[in-house]
């Protein structure tokens, strides 16, 4: 069994916490935060705590707050030689306090408090300086049903990226989307089998395979008409910068 001490109560550590209490292979020692009223409701299933000199011995302390507070909260840590990992996509494993054994738990997932999520399609991005801390954040994305990645700090840093822009940016277009249609009394309802037919092609095919649309044709009098059409200046602005993206890509000429 690990035994994992929780630090922190946004949305990833309350994924973590309600996917961990649900292991057979793994238990939660404790559940710390600064402001202990947020976890209170979980006080009959774990001990929850807002004082850092009263945690126990873990095999795991996961310190899932932001990335500025990681390293406060590691060096105020009243221990050392424990392993302690952060959770964040962006933040150095070196942020950790060097009087720690430092790794990285970062499941590769957007994360809202009330969502359901299904950690067996999660990727855990790990990272350990120990072959044997490596080996127990293996055993631990193992015991939520996840597949494990060995990803460096600075590959984690550009895979964020990435993310931002499959997802962060892509959910940007979804509202942009919601808007025009709203605005032209259009049910959002509509785009929803294109919007998961986009996402299942990947799935079979590389995104460059993927791109349709009349950017990718070169269809410029299409092109011109959606912008004739647009009347938010930020909107327009945004269809013509992708529009000459997916041109460059492509070897399309430019509007």
């Amino acid at each position: 069994m690990i035994s994992v001490i929780l630090l922190g109560a946004g949305n990833v550590a309350s994924h973590l916490y309600k996917v961990f209490h649900n292991s057979d292979t793994i238990t939660v020692t404790q559940w710390y935060n600064r402001h202990i009223d947020k976890i209170s409701t979980f006080k009959n299933e774990v001990e929850i705590t807002d004082d850092l000199s009263a945690l126990k011995r873990a095999d795991i302390y996961i310190i899932a707050v932001s990335d500025d507070a990681i390293a406060t909260v590691s060096e105020a840590l009243p221990f050392q030689d424990r392993f302690v990992v952060h959770t964040s996509g962006t933040a150095s494993l070196y942020d950790i306090d060097a009087k720690h054994r430092r790794g990285v738990f970062y499941p590769l997932q957007t994360f809202t408090k009330g969502a359901e999520v299904d950690f067996s399609n999660i990727p855990l991005c790990i990272e350990g300086l120990k072959k044997s801390d490596f080996k127990l954040l293996k055993r631990l994305a193992e015991g939520i049903g996840s597949k494990d990645y060995k990803v460096s700090t600075e590959q984690r840093k550009r895979l964020h990226i990435a993310a931002v822009f499959a997802n962060n940016f892509t959910n940007q277009m979804y509202r942009i989307a919601h808007e025009i249609t709203e605005a032209n009394q259009i049910e959002f309802e509509i785009l929803k089998p294109l919007i998961l037919e986009t996402a299942k092609k990947i799935q079979t095919m590389s995104p460059y395979m993927a791109q349709t649309g009349p950017a990718v044709r070169g269809d410029k009098k299409t092109a011109k008409q959606h912008l004739n059409l647009i009347e938010n200046p930020q909107h327009k602005a945004i269809y013509k910068l992708l529009t000459e993206s997916i041109n460059d890509t492509h070897g399309r000429k430019k509007l």
